[in-house]
């Protein structure tokens, strides 16, 4: 039992999911970026009373599913979703959709996948795959993450699918209802929606822990973690800000280069040239980004240890939250 869904490898899973499935449907001018510019992919907070893995949660994305959902309204598309209080119900409903040739999006918990390397895998239930099928007792898995088309047992996928913690998937299966043909009016829309939203959550959400303020907030903490934490304490508080952004989906600088293809997508729809000059001026801060985890990631090994070194992670991540404020409000008068 399999459909004919054709695996696609992308940077983030969730992309990669709602981009497989649009396209399976019908929508092959979907790509990765668009589906990441138009459900207004890019977000940060900085949430100091939430731990995660021993250090505050730190998140450079808005919440798990809302870039499908997001991007499926803006373009009239009809998406299920369902959660399960029981294994036996969510077992029955994946096998009656792989039945019926329907590939279904899961939202499951990346520990106990078993073909994820063992650095790779710890307490984290956002992670999202395609079933599309099963033969000899092993569900068909394409997990946009990985370079070809991957199997787990049903045991394995009964894990993942009820694995514990914060955003505990509950089974949780998804996939599109009902998918009319897309306009290039409507792809004009929703590109120009998607852009305000991402723009207004960047630069006018109240609360000091969110979008650019978030940012500035996560620069006080920095400066300040060395003396009220002590040097280790410290260093794995760096260690969580360099792993929520590079290890957990494709994090900080990652979701910049996306956005940037987004926005040079966009002018493909949209002639405007002031998309191309923010694309340039996304893929430099991107840069920055990675440059910054880097300079991060050596105080968590001990590489770095003085307090000049947290300064100067500071400063990097100040200079940043400067120009993305620039950027957004740039964007935000696009019409």
């Amino acid at each position: 039992m399999k459909s004919s869904y054709q695996h696609i490898q992308t940077a983030h899973c969730e992309n990669g999911v709602a981009t497989g499935l649009l396209k399976y449907h019908g929508l092959d001018f979907m790509t990765e970026p668009l589906m990441f510019g138009i459900g207004s992919g890019i977000f940060y907070i900085h949430i100091p009373f939430l731990m995660v893995n021993g250090g505050p949660a730190v998140s450079y994305r808005s919440m798990p599913g809302w870039i499908f959902s997001r991007t499926s309204k803006a373009l009239g598309i009809k998406v299920k979703r369902k959660k399960f209080s029981n294994e036996k119900d969510a077992y029955e409903y994946l096998n009656n959709q792989i039945e019926k040739g329907n590939p279904v999006g899961c939202q499951v918990g990346v520990f106990n996948l078993p073909y994820f390397p063992s650095e790779y895998r710890f307490h984290f239930n956002a992670h999202n795959l395609v079933v599309f099928g099963k033969e000899n007792g092993e569900y068909l898995v394409s997990d946009p993450v990985m370079e070809t088309v991957t199997t787990l047992s049903e045991t394995d996928m009964e894990k993942v699918r009820f694995a514990k913690g914060p955003l505990a998937p509950k089974g949780h299966v998804y996939f599109p209802e009902y998918v009319k043909p897309v306009s290039r009016e409507q792809i004009q829309k929703a590109i120009l929606k998607g852009i305000k939203r991402t723009s207004f959550e960047m630069l006018h959400l109240p609360g000091p822990i969110v979008g650019v303020s978030g940012i500035n907030y996560t620069v006080r903490q920095i400066r300040k973690w060395r003396d009220v934490l002590g040097q280790r304490k410290a260093g794995l508080y760096m260690g969580q800000i360099v792993r929520m952004q590079e290890e957990i989906g494709t994090g900080g600088g990652g979701f910049r280069f996306i956005y940037a293809a987004f926005l040079e997508q966009a002018y493909n729809y949209i002639p405007n040239e002031k998309f191309l000059v923010l694309s340039d001026e996304f893929t430099k801060i991107g840069d920055m980004w990675r440059e910054a985890a880097i300079t991060m990631g050596r105080i968590f090994k001990g590489r770095l240890n003085e307090q000049k070194d947290f300064l100067q992670s500071a400063d990097m991540l100040d200079e940043i939250a400067a120009l993305e404020k620039v950027a957004f409000k740039a964007l935000n008068k696009i019409k």
